[in-house]
């Protein structure tokens, strides 16, 4: 059985020939080519929403998965925008949401909303990654969380934010060598 360590630099040493095989897998070649041939075509909160297919693959790529089948939640937060202090994605806890309204802002974009290359390269390369790094979770979970630090720490401005992440408490615990029962 290797470490976590030797899994981690076997991934990350070369991270574009890693992200390159995932991106050559069937299922995830497959995906990608739908996303990309379909995107274009959507130009409204509701159409986003009813298309399962491309919804599933643009809350994955945010790390969102287990929230794709929440419609009426996602279509709450595209609704609302973010723009108002007062929206409901801006009380949300979890970042993960903001930085998926501020990609898909059809409250301030509207239409164009899918034509930026934000949403037509960016959330193919974040959907990539983040494919990556739940196929190294699914053999080490620490190579997950390696993975997942290593591409979030750099966006980091308040310690707070760790608390708000389940993932980045963890390595922080970890790192820190708290035992399970304290809570951050």
């Amino acid at each position: 059985m290797t470490t976590t360590y030797t899994s981690y630099s076997t991934v990350s040493r070369d991270l574009t020939r890693s992200l390159k095989a995932v991106q050559n897998q069937p299922e995830v070649r497959r995906e990608v080519e739908y996303f990309q041939a379909t995107i274009g075509s959507i130009k409204t909160v509701d159409e986003f929403v009813s298309n399962r297919r491309v919804m599933n693959f643009a809350m994955s790529a945010f790390g969102l998965k287990d929230m794709a089948y929440a419609k009426a939640f996602v279509r709450k937060i595209l609704n609302e925008g973010l723009d108002d202090p007062g929206a409901f994605v801006n009380k949300l806890a979890d970042k993960r949401y903001l930085r998926f309204a501020e990609t898909f802002d059809f409250k301030r974009y509207g239409a164009a909303t899918t034509t930026f290359a934000a949403v037509q390269k960016g959330v193919v390369d974040l959907y990539i990654r983040q494919t990556l790094e739940t196929q190294a979770g699914n053999n080490n979970e620490g190579v997950r969380l390696a993975l997942y630090f290593q591409r979030n720490a750099q966006k980091l401005s308040t310690s707070a934010e760790i608390l708000t992440d389940r993932a980045l408490t963890e390595v922080a615990k970890t790192v820190l060598r708290l035992p399970d029962a304290f809570s951050l």
